[in-house]
This record gives C-alpha cells, sequence and structure tokens, in this order.
C-alpha cells in the first residue's frame, strides 16, 4: 500500500528540552515569521526528523506519489521545492522527481531492489530568486523485497564418490545454492531435495540409495548394497526452493560414482600351462598365463604381478606383466640345457599390485602350473675356460705340453683344433686331441710378447652337419729363465804402462740378452793365475769393472782371459779373451807415439839406432813412391783401352798382386782369401759415445757372405752399410775406423780365377754401371767411348 502522508516542515521538532519554557509564550517566538529582520524573512532555526519512506518493489503503479513536503512558514511570496540525490540528478537519474509548486514526490518507474535497496535525498524550500528559505531536509527512501528471484545451484552437474560397500550414512558431497532476494526475508530461505535417482547402468538398483539436509545440501548414503561390480554410479535429480520450500524453485543433477575396492584376487583361468624353449637360448618369450579379476580395470586394485615360487632355482626363467592385458609373460633369462634338464615344472603365483581389502573374501592365493620342454639343437663346442692361463718358461723344449684337454662338445661330437694365431710360430697342436705344445724355445724379447705375455688364438669345431665353431684365446706368460751366456765388452783396449799411474786401466762391461734378474749384476774374475801375477780386475759397479796391471809392464799387445758371471739361476759364465795394448802415456794419460815414447824416455838413444829408423822411414817413403809410380802406368794402360784384368802377356795375375797381412801359404797355396775387414775395438778412453743408441747393446750381425753374382754386390755393400749404421757399440760417424784382419776361413774365391787370356780390348764394363753409384766412376774410366 502506498504512504499517503503529508509531511510539513515544523510538525516534529526535536530540541535540546521536551518542555517548552517561557520565551516559548512569546509572541516572537510562537511566531518567528511575523518578525522582520534586517535580512529578510526570520525563523528560528530547528532539525526536522523524517522517517525512511518504504516503497514495494516492482509496483506497476507509476508514477506514485510517495510523500509530500511543506515549509510551515508563511511567505508573502511564492515556494519553490527542489530535491537532489541519486535517483534524480545523480545516477541512477530519474526515478524519482518533485512538484517544485506542490512538494510531492514521485517514484517514476518502477523499482528493483536487487539493484537498489535505498535512497538518501535533499529536498529544499527556495524563493523564486534561488534563496534558501529552510535548511535541507533528509529523505530516506527503502525499497521493499518482494520474492520475484528463484534459487540458483552453484553448478548446473555436481560430482562426487563414495566407496562401494559404504555403510548408512557415509558422507558422499555437498551441493549450494543462492537466491537474490532479501535474506533477511523468507523470499531467501532455501530448502534442498532430492526428486529423482538413476543407477548406472540403469536399472540396476531401484531403492533409494542417498538422502539430503534440506538445509544444508549434504548428500549421505542411505542404505546398503552399492557394489561396484553391480552398479558403477548414480545419477540425482536435485530441486531447491525458497520461502522454505514452497516459493520458487530450480533444478539441477548430482552424478555419484561408486568407487572400487580391491575386493575380489586375481584368479588364474586356465591354472595348466604347457610350453617349450630352445636350449642356449636368451632373452626370449616362450608363453603367457593369463588371470581374471573383476575389479575396476588399469587400477591397481586389477593390475596383477606374477611370481615364479617354485621350479626355478638357477633363475633360467622370469615372468613380468603386460600392462594393457594383465597377463604374464614367461621368458627364458638364461641359457638352458638339454643335455643337464629336459623338463621344467614351473609353480606361478598371482596378486594384485594394490593389498587386498579388509571386505575381500579370505581365499587362498592362487596358483598355476607351468610345464616347459626344453628342444635340443646343435651346439657349438665350448672351452673348459676362455682364456686359456698357461705359464711356461722362455726356455721349453720343443715337443712339451702345454695344455691339454681344452674343450668339449655337449652333443658329444668330434671335435677338430686349429690355431688360428701364432704370430712367431712357436706352438703346435694336436688336431684331434686339442694337445698343445712347444714347436720351439719361447722368447721373451719378442716384439709379439707385451709385459712377458704371449697371446694366440684356439679354435674348436664340431664335425657335425654345419661345422660350428668356437674361438678361445690363449694366454702364455712367459717365465723368464737364464738362457744367454754374458758377452764382455769390450774385447781390446789399451792402457798405461807405468804401474803406479792412477785411473790406468781398461774398463769393462757384459752384455747379456737375458732381462733381470737373470742379467746383471755381473762378476769379473781372472782364472789364469800367471795372469793374475801381473794384472788385477776391480768391480765398479753391478755392471762395470776395471783391468789394471799390476806391475809395471813392457809397451806391447797382451792377451788377457776374463770371466765374466751373471746372476740367473743358475748363473752363466763366459770366458773372453781381452787384447790389451800397453803403451807408454802422457801426463794425460793418452797412449804417446813411438817416436813420442823414444825421445820422451830418460835413457837416451843411440845414433846407431836412429840411424836404423831413418833408414826405415826412407825405405818406406820409397816403396810409397814405387807404389805411386806402379798406380799411374797402370791408369796410362786403361786410358789406351787395355783390360783392366788382364795385361800383355799369359804370366800368372798371382804375380802381379801384393799381398798385405799374408799368413802362411806361399806360391804353391792355390787358394787367397779376401780378409774380412772387422771393426776393431779402441780402448774405453779412446770411444766417442753415441747419443743415438743406449750402452751395452749388442752389436748387430755383419753379411759375411760373397756375393754369388756381381750384380749382388750393391745389395751387400748395403747390407754392411746398414749393420754399421745400426751397430750401437761403434763410434760415432766422423770417427776414423780401425781395420784389422779377422782371420782366415773366408769364404771368398781365390783370386786365381780372375787371370784371362782375353785382352783389355775385349772386355764388356758396362756391368759396372747396375753395381749402383759407388761404382758409377769405376764404370766411366773403362768407358769405351
Amino acid at each position: 500500500s502506498l504512504w499517503d502522508v503529508f509531511l510539513m516542515f515544523g510538525i516534529l521538532s526535536v530540541g535540546s528540552s521536551g518542555q517548552a519554557g517561557r520565551e516559548d509564550l512569546n509572541p516572537a517566538a510562537l511566531y518567528p515569521w511575523r518578525q522582520r529582520s534586517s535580512g529578510g524573512l526570520s525563523r528560528v532555526k530547528r532539525d526536522w526528523i523524517i522517517p525512511p519512506i518504504r516503497v514495494l518493489e516492482n509496483s506497476k503503479q507509476v508514477p506514485e506519489n510517495l510523500v509530500q513536503i511543506k515549509s510551515d512558514k508563511i511567505f508573502t511570496g511564492e515556494v519553490i521545492y527542489k530535491l537532489e540525490g541519486p535517483g534524480v540528478d545523480q545516477d541512477p537519474k530519474d526515478l524519482f522527481e518533485i512538484d517544485d509548486k506542490t512538494g510531492w514526490i514521485r517514484s517514476m518507474i518502477p523499482l528493483d531492489r536487487e539493484k537498489y535497496r535505498s535512497f538518501t535525498l535533499k529536498a529544499f524550500a527556495l524563493s523564486p530568486s534561488g534563496e534558501r528559505l529552510e535548511n535541507p531536509s533528509t529523505i530516506e527512501i527503502v525499497v521493499l523485497d518482494q520474492n520475484d528471484n528463484r534459487p540458483n545451484f552453484s553448478q548446473k552437474e555436481f560430482a562426487g564418490s563414495v566407496y562401494e560397500f559404504s555403510v548408512p550414512g557415509t558422507s558422499v558431497m555437498s551441493v549450494t545454492a543462492t537466491d537474490a532476494d532479501d535474506p533477511t526475508t523468507d523470499n531467501a530461505i532455501l530448502s534442498y531435495s532430492i526428486i529423482g535417482q538413476e543407477s548406472i547402468p540403469p536399472l540396476r538398483i531401484n531403492k533409494t540409495m542417498f538422502g539430503i539436509n534440506n538445509e544444508t545440501g549434504a548428500i549421505y548414503t542411505r542404505d546398503v548394497g552399492l557394489d561396484w561390480e553391480v552398479v558403477k554410479g548414480f545419477r540425482l535429480k536435485l530441486q531447491v526452493a525458497d520461502m522454505s520450500g514452497m516459493g520458487l524453485t530450480s533444478l539441477a543433477n548430482a552424478v555419484i560414482h561408486v568407487t572400487d575396492i580391491n575386493n575380489n584376487p586375481p584368479r588364474f583361468s586356465p591354472d595348466l600351462y604347457t610350453m617349450s624353449a630352445v636350449e642356449n637360448k636368451i632373452d626370449f618369450v616362450i608363453g603367457w598365463v593369463n588371470a581374471t579379476d573383476n575389479d575396476e580395470p588399469g587400477t591397481g586394485n586389477w593390475e596383477t604381478k606374477y611370481t615364479i615360487a617354485k621350479g626355478n632355482p638357477s633363475r633360467n626363467f622370469a615372468i613380468r606383466t603386460d600392462p594393457v592385458t594383465n597377463e604374464g609373460i614367461l621368458s627364458v633369462v638364461k641359457a638352458l640345457d638339454y643335455e643337464s634338464q629336459e623338463v621344467y615344472t614351473l609353480t606361478l603365483t598371482v596378486e594384485n599390485v594394490n593389498p587386498l581389502s579388509i571386505k575381500a573374501p579370505k581365499n587362498p592365493v592362487s596358483s598355476a602350473t607351468v610345464v616347459v620342454t626344453v628342444v635340443n639343437e646343435n651346439e657349438a663346442p665350448r672351452f673348459i675356460k676362455d682364456p686359456i692361463e698357461i705359464l711356461v718358461p722362455e726356455s721349453v723344449d720343443p715337443g712339451t705340453v702345454l695344455a691339454s684337454n681344452i674343450a668339449y662338445d655337449p652333443d658329444n661330437a668330434k671335435l677338430k683344433y686349429d690355431i688360428l694365431r701364432d704370430p712367431e710360430g712357436w706352438l703346435i697342436i694336436n688336431h684331434e686331441t686339442g694337445e698343445i705344445a712347444a714347436r720351439k724355445p719361447f722368447n721373451v724379447l719378442s716384439p709379439h710378447v707385451k709385459n712377458n705375455i704371449y697371446n694366440a688364438v684356439i679354435r674348436v669345431t664340431d664335425t657335425d652337419a654345419g661345422g660350428i665353431s668356437t674361438t678361445a684365446s690363449l694366454v702364455i706368460t712367459l717365465w723368464e729363465t737364464n738362457d744367454f751366456l754374458p758377452q764382455l765388452f769390450p774385447l781390446m783396449g789399451t792402457v798405461c804402462s807405468e804401474s803406479g799411474r792412477k785411473a790406468s786401466g781398461l774398463f769393462l762391461t757384459a752384455v747379456d740378452e737375458d732381462l733381470p734378474p737373470h742379467a746383471e749384476p755381473f762378476t769379473f774374475h781372472l782364472q789364469d793365475i800367471n795372469v793374475s801375477a801381473n794384472w788385477t780386475i776391480i768391480q765398479v759397479n753391478e755392471t762395470h769393472a776395471v783391468l789394471r796391471p799390476l806391475v809395471e809392464l813392457e809397451t806391447g799387445e797382451y792377451g788377457v782371459t776374463v770371466l765374466v758371471t751373471d746372476s740367473g739361476t743358475p748363473s752363466l759364465s763366459a770366458y773372453a779373451q781381452v787384447n790389451v795394448t800397453v803403451c807408454p802415456c802422457g801426463k794425460d794419460g793418452e797412449c804417446k807415439t813411438e817416436a813420442a815414447a823414444i825421445f820422451g824416455t830418460r835413457v837416451g838413444v843411440s845414433f846407431i839406432a836412429l840411424l836404423v829408423i831413418m833408414a826405415s822411414i826412407a825405405l818406406l817413403l820409397l816403396l810409397l813412391l814405387l807404389a805411386v809410380a806402379v798406380g799411374n802406368c797402370r791408369r796410362h794402360h786403361m786410358k789406351k783401352g787395355e783390360g783392366l784384368l788382364v795385361g800383355d802377356s799369359d804370366e800368372d795375375i798371382r804375380d802381379n798382386v801384393l799381398n798385405y797381412d799374408e799368413q802362411g801359404g806361399g806360391e804353391e797355396d792355390e787358394v787367397r782369401h779376401y780378409n774380412t775387414l772387422q771393426l776393431a775395438e779402441p780402448s774405453s778412453g779412446d770411444i766417442p759415445l753415441r747419443k743415438d743408441y743406449p750402452d751395452n747393446l749388442p752389436s748387430p750381425s755383419y753379411p759375411r757372405k760373397p756375393p754369388a753374382d756381381p750384380t749382388d754386390i750393391e745389395d751387400f755393400i748395403n747390407d754392411g752399410l746398414e749393420a754399421a749404421d745400426h751397430d750401437p757399440n761403434i763410434p760415432p760417424y766422423d770417427t776414423a775406423l780401425i781395420y784389422d784382419y779377422e782371420g782366415d776361413g773366408s769364404l771368398a774365391g781365390s783370386l786365381s780365377s780372375i787371370a784371362s787370356a782375353s785382352s783389355d780390348g775385349d772386355q764388356d764394363y758396362d756391368y759396372l754401371n747396375d753395381w749402383g753409384p759407388r761404382f758409377k766412376k769405376l764404370a766411366n774410366m773403362y768407358d769405351p767411348r
């Protein structure tokens, strides 16, 4: 209903006291507008309290008069009323207006409490000139609520879950709704209810399984019988109504999922399997086993794990679970041997990944039996050990058996043995029995021996169809033995004839091809008693000794026999004769020349002896000149085209050959041998040290066999040159070389075979061009062009 209330300023006043004083009886106080003041109208200022004006929302009777205001002062002129505030001249505008002549306040359009619950306005009384006649008054307009808003659920569909076999009263979920109406009225008091239930899958359960608190919206179980294996969930239709369930309503859905618990243990189906597996193979599948579980697939309540409980002591088999099908996959992880075992009987068990619920039946764990038959196949031979390790002394006798019974065939086939790798050719094998023996002694200094280990490869092949082969490494550890005699070095040298001279002696050492501990330290001894009277040998260190005279000896050549012994077990000794040249020495300890020795002695030399020496020198000079003249004459004949090897007569060419350092024989000896040249060993004090080779290494063997064909001379010379270049015991390249007669027994032919009856002009010397650059000049000398 509308408020038809006419309010005028002055009806209700609020002062400092509830009783009127004497001044109130004063006409000026009772009728203040009758008094004029210098400023025009005057009145006693008072505050008026106007109660709130209540307006029902959604009113269709617009415009509607709400309240009228009037001033209680009588004016001679016109009074104009104005209204200000939200809903008038402020947003939202044009909701209210005031009749400026009558003072009526009207609502212009229907109001909505959900948008604007109240309005606070200011009312003014003004003169036509705009002067305020009264203080502004505050007018409160309150919009009254109507039930014009339905309650709304916060979601169109709610989702929840509950474990199967939950007891009644178990909380499932809560739903909520809101109402835009005034919460202090019944328009916003809500009530919840379940108006429909449908099982998933449909028609599985017909009884009411859930209830709802009509005030809070909490959903709970009402009855037993929630079984995931029977029903997977429920769809509920919910309703909410305001006015405590008697007003406006809204609908929503709630889907409740029944959650599975692990109340069903897995069971094998079937529980007996037969499979086969080929021997000697690994990491291959031999079959599948199956177990069923009624719990929810894809969860830990459904996933299974299989175990081989019995029949797998050597762990030849393994089983895993297929994550998609939940089947057990049985495989071989360790090679089977048909000859050892032909059939395996396995017992398998199955369980879930998650533990069973206490609500599950108390049944024993399911098991199954798997019978695996091993399939035989032709197997490769097998070595008993790989690698085959042998410890052998390097000086093993040829024919010594090193290893036997090294392989076998699982199928008892006949085997054939051979050696695939033996770089030194030290081994021999029996092709039928596989017995390995030494072909010849070993040498630890071989380049194929590393850290005293020699490696070979043995192969064994069966003789069945296919001929399957297997190889194994043969690792021979060589045991060092004392095989080589120590060699004394050097075998010649010089010492000073004065026995009292300090540091006078010849330093000796030894070279042993054995390795420690069968080489140094060496010991040096003088075995001859007569020699020991004049000489002594003093050990300097483990590898060197010095040979010194005990008395002052005459100058000349002396042969001293020295015994050198190594430290091997057993030790080996060797005799060597050292050719020592005793000579007078200068102050620097070096040997002096013969002349210097003569003139440097304290004893004078007789005049006759001096003449003999001078005559000898003159004779030598004469012989030298004669040799030069003969050479020039020979060269003159060569220039005339005469032969190189044949003279003008048929005389024996031996008469024209000069023999130096000839020993024995005579003219009747028809064989003259080339004297093979050997590098003499100067004394240790005269040998310059070579920087490109370590000390105490053995000398290489020089080529001794003369060439059978002149075209091989170049190779013969080059081989000798290469051996000399790599000899660590000779002086450096820029040192003078001393050559000496080595002895008879040379393999060279007789010089008598050089004779020829043909003339020099008949000789063809073109073959000298094939002997290499060293004979190029000689070939040019005899070139007929």
